[in-house]
């Protein structure tokens, strides 16, 4: 049985012109030859063993390109003796999900085959079209297998993922990725094995990175560089990099990756390393993020983390994001960059964060305290006959600013929301918070 589609008939003869891509050629025929998930399908996994048995059932592969998700289809398909049935989310509507639904019955009926429906960025269907799979899967029609590189609890809807095992897919691993790279460049058969051309360590650890665990674009990086040699050639580093050119950064502005990116600069600053800040900022710049996106997680981190410990930070980001805005990339990676260093070495503090948590807690599960009078607005003859503004002292007219007078709601009386640190200028607000708490107590 061929890996690659449907069997019925004799095979068919050798397609004339070019040849399909190397990643195409190098593609897994075996569960063995599948490397870099091997938490996912590794020996002894339960995802393999089913597999193997042919009782894999209805998936949603996600993961980012080029980690397998067709190939695993391909190798559910060929385990279960099922015909595999490409279908693209892209091109197709409901009129074609039954159209494939139809063949795959009469196929059943017709000769007892079963049909595994491959369906790729499965997301980019919407509610209806996803539910037209329903009925067919639960009755055992077809096999429903998806790909999708955003994330299922929001790209897919709940009833057809209750129907599907969720299986991720990671990024290769630099070893597996390396791995294939090398049987590429040796396979005589399926390769590049017959031009016997070399590859030095330096250049495979470029490939690999510039690769950035997609196979697919490892070997469409060796197969562009292989075009440039002459047999017996030595591919170096610089022939690897001049193949890549500028190498396109996984970012979806609007999915999993770009959220990872900056949740990844916000936990930075907020254990105070620069160096990842840095990182992070720069990796999602380069891969053509939105310079106020990173410039408004700067503004909120800190806030949220730093608050007054220094007060200067949110001014700093603030600037930034104005900044940004106002001179956009690639001008704007500067003070966002000045401000990252900044945050990341600034004192860290989340007292802000749990008093106005508290408090708004407090208001909204806590009994409607009533304003106390001498704290009420008495702008009418009626308010101050009802003692409205009635015992208020004003802090500017005493000595020291502030007045032996109590603000909050008596039943509060002694609650404490906001607690401050002991870093940076939060020390500062510790000091003048407890004179203050004294001179309102009238204590001298």
């Amino acid at each position: 049985m061929s890996l690659f589609g449907d069997l019925d008939g004799p095979p068919a003869a050798p397609p004339k012109g070019p040849p399909p891509p190397l990643a195409e050629r190098m593609r897994p025929r075996t569960l063995t030859e599948f490397l870099g998930q091997d938490t996912i399908v590794g020996q002894g996994r339960a995802l393999r063993t089913a597999i193997e048995g042919g009782r894999a059932g209805s998936l949603i592969l996600w993961g980012p390109p080029g980690v397998g998700k067709t190939t695993l289809a391909l190798l559910i398909a060929q385990h279960a003796q099922l015909h595999f049935q490409p279908f693209s989310a892209v091109l197709a509507g409901v009129a074609q999900v039954r159209e494939a639904v139809a063949e795959a019955q009469a196929r059943r009926q017709r000769d007892g085959r079963g049909t595994l429906l491959f369906v790729d960025e499965i997301h980019r269907f919407n509610k209806a079209q996803q539910d037209a799979f329903l009925p067919h899967v639960e009755k055992g029609d077809l096999v429903l297998v998806g790909a999708t590189t955003e994330n299922p609890s929001f790209a897919v809807n709940g009833a057809l993922l209750s129907r599907c095992r969720v299986v991720p897919l990671q990024p290769l691993p630099a070893a597996a990725v390396a791995e294939l790279v090398r049987a590429a460049l040796a396979d005589r058969d399926r390769g590049l094995g017959a031009r016997e051309l070399q590859l030095t360590d330096d250049a495979v650890a470029r490939l690999v990175a510039l690769a950035g665990g997609d196979a697919r674009r490892a070997l469409g990086g060796l197969e562009a560089c292989a075009a440039t040699c002459l047999d017996r050639d030595t591919i170096t580093p610089a022939m690897v990099t001049e193949a890549f050119q500028h190498r396109t950064l996984r970012h979806d502005k609007d999915g999993d990756l770009h959220f990872d990116l900056l949740s990844a600069l916000h936990k930075s600053l907020r254990n105070s390393d620069v160096q990842a800040a840095v990182y992070w900022l720069a990796r999602a710049l380069e891969a053509g993020a939105d310079p106020v996106h990173a410039a408004r997680r700067l503004v909120a981190m800190a806030a949220e983390d730093i608050g007054l410990a220094d007060p200067l930070a949110l001014q700093v980001a603030v600037a930034a994001l104005q900044a940004a805005q106002f001179l956009g990339m690639p001008e704007a990676r500067l003070p966002l960059c000045e401000a990252a260093v900044y945050l990341a070495a600034a004192p860290k503090s989340n007292a802000v964060v749990a008093a106005i948590s508290a408090a708004m807690a407090a208001a909204r599960d806590g009994p409607q305290h009533p304003v106390p009078p001498h704290l009420r607005n008495a702008v009418s003859g009626l308010a101050r006959d009802l003692g409205h503004g009635q015992g208020y002292v004003c802090a500017h007219d005493t000595a020291a600013g502030v007045a032996a007078m109590r603000c909050l709601p008596p039943e509060l009386d002694g609650q404490r929301f906001f607690t401050p640190g002991d870093r940076g200028f939060e020390r500062k607000v510790a000091e003048r918070m407890a004179e203050n708490d004294r001179l309102r107590r009238g204590d001298g």
